[in-house]
């Protein structure tokens, strides 16, 4: 079987990053680049913060009022609204780069993207090097933005890699050197293994990924289930078989909302949530597509984040099966919930253009 050559390119720090080149005044100070909520003052979360802010403790999802705070001793810190528009703007003309540069493309958010480059650069990692390098120098010239990228035989390498050497990194991991990469690594540089699972870890005595080859399938799906043990025992060993698949950048369509007051009332997030729902249909119906997936995303007053989404039986553009969904999908939300909730999403993907009059919910 051929060797894959896999490509993943993360851009740093990157909502941060595309203020500075709108203003490169700001790559000597604290940056941090806020979802500021409806509620006025500095109410509200870090989405992200350039490196310098970094060094104080800002990071992403912590309250703006804390990371004023850290930065207190930086009278030059600067804290601006989130700009997704220019930040999508910025984001599509870097992903154009990297689509031009792969044979398989693989959009996965704004900042982020897989590339299969196995043709192009004939299985050779060497050449593979010099590729990631020109993608490197033309982000660069034409957009201003670093990036870091990470190269492996597979995306769960090449991910891990991409964040190896921030920022502006390039880690190459070629076959044979994937062993004494990923041994010395803590275990929750694997994706997707969280601070629980680290903690189980610990108590395990188990603290690198080389301690982690330890312990037999079984047991991991003991305490894991068999899905989640059998992904960890591959991905001690490097191994991850999921294609880069075809993906441009428009897979779903969301909106989101920072409630008047945090609430976890039924009536009160319906009714928000159905009007979110509008807004959804609104574009989806502008855009002559359907959707097969609807989805619900809370962000709760401690900040951390819950969501829940439902596969449809067929494809539709249907605004009442939009917001029946949705309806659903709250009430099974709150069934245990016992934070408020102070933002709210919805969001449609597995999206597929409308073709004809394909089924009957497709009329508005």
């Amino acid at each position: 079987m051929e060797t894959r050559v896999v490509f993943h390119i993360d851009f740093d720090y990157f909502y941060a990053q595309c203020e500075e080149t709108r203003s490169p005044e700001l790559k000597s100070k604290p940056v941090c680049v806020c979802v500021f909520s409806d509620r006025g003052g500095d109410s509200g979360a870090i989405a992200t913060a350039n490196y310098t802010a970094r060094k104080y403790g800002v990071k992403s999802g912590i309250p703006i009022t804390f990371a004023k705070k850290r930065l207190e001793e930086r009278s030059d810190a600067v804290f601006l609204p989130v700009d997704f528009d220019f930040y999508s703007e910025i984001s599509e003309k870097a992903m154009e780069i990297m689509k031009n540069n792969a044979d398989i493309f693989e959009y996965v958010g704004r900042d982020e993207a897989y590339l299969d480059v196995t043709e192009r650069v004939g299985g050779n990692f060497e050449k593979a090097s010099h590729l990631a390098q020109q993608i490197k120098n033309t982000i660069r010239e034409k957009i201003k933005l670093s990036c870091s990228i990470g190269i492996s035989p597979n995306k769960l390498i090449s991910k891990i890699a991409s964040d190896y050497q921030k920022p502006d990194g390039l880690t190459v991991v070629s076959p044979e050197k994937v062993e004494a990469f990923l041994d010395p690594l803590k275990i929750r540089t694997i994706p997707g293994i969280g601070k629980k699972t680290e903690e189980k870890f610990l108590e395990m005595k188990l603290e690198t990924i080389q301690d982690l080859k330890k312990i037999d399938i079984f047991t991991l799906n003991k305490y894991f289930g068999r899905k989640t043990g059998s992904y960890i025992y591959n991905s001690a060993r490097g191994i991850d078989n999921e294609p880069v698949k075809k993906r441009d950048a428009r897979i779903q369509y969301s909106k989101i909302t920072t409630l008047k007051k945090d609430s976890k009332d039924y009536e009160f997030l319906l009714e928000n949530i159905l009007e979110l729902c509008k807004e959804v249909h609104e574009v989806v119906r502008k855009n002559n597509q359907m959707f097969k997936s609807v989805g619900i995303h809370f962000v709760q007053s401690d900040l951390t984040s819950k969501s829940k989404s439902r596969m449809l039986r067929s494809p539709t553009s249907n605004i009442e099966e939009l917001e029946k969904t949705a309806d659903q999908l709250l009430k099974e939300a709150l069934e245990n919930q016992t934070i408020t909730v102070r933002r709210l999403g919805v969001k449609v993907s597995e999206l597929s253009e409308i073709q004809g009059q394909s089924d009957i919910t497709s009329y508005f």
